[in-house]
């Protein structure tokens, strides 16, 4: 819908806290309640300060966009100027009692997340997790990327980073989110090569392009044809490598898929739904996939703030010219665009089931593609329950940063949506680290070939068992990743809207 990714020349940036709140923000001297946004202006008093025009647009897109704006404060009563920086008023709107507690999604990124969409990656390449012993190990490495080129694979245990230990102390923790996921230029590993011994490497920082596809194979279970594909992101220059996973997958004879999502934290919704058609069966064809609902005030076309959220863009009549957010509509039918279709994609036809590997680290899309495919093809889930966002966002430009915060919810074509709390799985297993992708043996594909072959899941005892040597439990595991998980977890609004 909206295609506003740094990297694409259709759309330009519109900056627009200088002219269009300096505006908005003055005393009216015949009523101090008459402004455009319906706010009282008692303490919106004129400025060119852009740090305080910044905290005031926050709150008035919020009024108009954010999907738990009904109820919400009034300016005066809310105050954002108040607060002392941007991501203090993000958690005071996340603490609103209108969001029941449910938003866990809302930020303020610095243009990083639009890179990263867009398939351009600008760090290591790489992530680490607490295995089931308590060991730090590598869970991806992006192909292609730094960490790939320096030799790094899935499981490799590391011992030390940037000269610091890998316990789930706060000091080593500390030391992981600052050297994995910081802005260094170089990080120094240790790790315990898969032959025994250490090795040293030092990793440089680069620019790469993200391919999403980690793995791909094909298993023969019996008389069947098993694909496995591991999809790490939403990116919106994935296309081609699923087209050719599918292409091999079609070739192979599968008729059971194992969708591995269990680090995916979501995208583009394009990319999803183009996922979506590769796996649907061609029966499927021109039924409903799933609806868009946006926020009320943006479906009676109220939300009059997005006028200063402009950019280039074809119209209806082929030519290009400066359009603005609030000219496109976000009625739920599918004349504005807010209603899809299935449209059978590949040649991939017949498949009888789809396994879903996924963890608390599966969100967004990756929840989209899950919930849109459960009406019309049989769905099992393996592993952890899931993130929980079926709402999703496009950015808001503000200043030089980007504003995250939910704006539409989708729900299947059986009006299903709402796991905030995340999806539960027909088999809890966790994470098996020490396996590489594709190994048989690892703990989560395992279940979803046992089941391909034996038509239920493995009753095995130690499938989620912390070994004893560790003397901890899962919640510690589980806690401790959940401070290194740095993965974006979203679900934006890549398509094109019709205009009104």
């Amino acid at each position: 819908m909206l295609k506003k990714f740094i990297s694409q020349n259709t759309f330009l940036y519109a900056l627009i806290i200088v002219l269009g709140f300096t505006a908005s923000c003055k005393k009216s001297s015949n009523n101090p309640d008459s402004n455009t946004d319906g706010e009282s202006n008692l303490l919106q008093t004129p400025t060119n300060d852009r740090a305080l025009l910044s905290k005031d647009s926050i709150f008035l897109y919020a009024k108009q966009t954010y999907f738990w704006n009904a109820g919400m404060p009034n300016y005066d009563t809310f105050n954002p100027r108040k607060y002392s920086s941007e991501n203090a008023i993000i958690a005071a709107l996340k603490a609103l009692p209108g969001t029941g507690g449910k938003d866990k999604y809302s930020f303020i990124d610095d243009g990083s997340v639009a890179s990263q969409l867009s398939g351009a990656g600008e760090d290591y390449g790489f992530s680490a997790n607490f295995d089931a012993n308590d060991l730090l190990r590598v869970k991806y490495v992006y192909p292609g990327s730094p960490a790939d080129l320096k030799g790094l694979k899935r499981g490799y245990q590391l011992i030390k980073v940037n000269g610091g230990g890998t316990s789930r102390s706060s000091t080593d923790i500390a030391n992981l989110n600052a050297s994995i996921f910081g802005d260094n230029p170089s990080i120094s590993l240790t790790f315990i090569k898969p032959g025994g011994g250490t090795q040293d490497i030092i990793i440089n920082r680069a620019s790469y392009n993200i391919n999403p596809v980690l793995f791909t194979n094909t298993y023969t279970i019996g008389a069947k044809k098993v694909g496995y594909i591991v999809f790490n992101s939403f990116t919106t220059n994935a296309t081609a490598a699923l087209d050719a996973a599918f292409s091999k997958f079609t070739a192979d004879g599968v008729t059971e898929l194992v969708v591995d999502l269990r680090y995916n934290g979501g995208g583009s919704v394009a990319t999803s739904e183009l996922f979506i058609n590769l796996i649907a069966p061609p029966a499927q064809n021109g039924k409903i996939m799933y609806t868009t609902y946006w926020t009320k005030t943006m479906q009676d076309g109220n939300a009059t703030i997005l006028q200063n959220q402009k950019f280039y863009a074809q119209g209806n009549d082929g030519v290009t010219r400066l359009y603005s957010y609030f000219d496109y509509s976000y009625k739920p039918t599918i004349a504005a665009g807010n209603q899809e279709n299935f449209v059978k994609r590949g040649a991939l036809n017949g498949l009888t089931r789809v396994y879903f590997l996924v963890t608390g680290g599966t969100a967004s899309a990756s929840e989209l593609l899950i919930n849109n495919l459960k009406p019309v093809v049989d769905v099992k889930l393996i592993g952890k329950t899931t993130y929980g966002k079926p709402v999703g966002f496009f950015s808001i430009r503000i200043d030089k940063n980007d504003l995250y915060i939910p704006q539409f919810q989708t729900k299947n074509q059986l009006d299903q949506g709402d796991y905030f709390a995340g999806m539960t799985v027909d088999k809890d297993v966790a994470d098996d680290l020490t396996k590489d992708f594709g190994d048989p043996s690892e703990k989560m594909l395992a279940q979803a070939l046992y089941y391909s072959a034996n038509n239920n899941f493995s009753a095995l005892a130690k499938d989620n068992v912390i070994s004893s040597t560790s003397g901890i439990g899962r919640q510690q595991i589980d806690a401790a990743n959940k401070k290194l998980g740095h993965e974006f977890k979203g679900m934006v609004e890549t398509r094109k809207l019709k205009f009104k």
